[in-house]
């Protein structure tokens, strides 16, 4: 799997879009990756790459290897839903605030 992240694009903050009311963390549940991403067959892996595009970092850490800085990756053609990416140990999480609303969502 390969994933790439867009040098030339710099997301802007949008602070009227960002939850101010004073919890600074997110609550990160793993998902498994076949249910978030569209995976090549074993039989097909020598003729397809699946590419997967991440729209920056966040700072959370990723809580399963405590390592790698977690990707933002949005709904494409190969994924299924928007979540976060560590990239060290290729686990995928869902995050929601600490009231229980859901933080990757539009």
């Amino acid at each position: 799997m390969n994933v790439q992240s867009p040098e030339n694009q710099h997301p802007q903050a949008n602070d009227s879009r960002r939850r101010n009311d004073g919890v600074d963390h997110l609550i990160l549940r793993e998902l498994n990756p076949h249910v978030v991403i569209d995976h090549v067959e074993a039989g097909q892996a020598d003729q397809a790459t699946l590419t997967i595009m991440t729209f920056g970092s966040v700072r959370e850490f990723c809580p399963k290897c405590q390592q790698g800085s977690l990707k933002l990756v949005l709904r494409q053609a190969s994924v299924r839903m928007a979540h976060l990416f560590c990239a060290e140990c290729e686990s995928c999480f869902d995050a929601q605030y600490a009231d229980g609303e859901p933080a990757l969502t539009i």
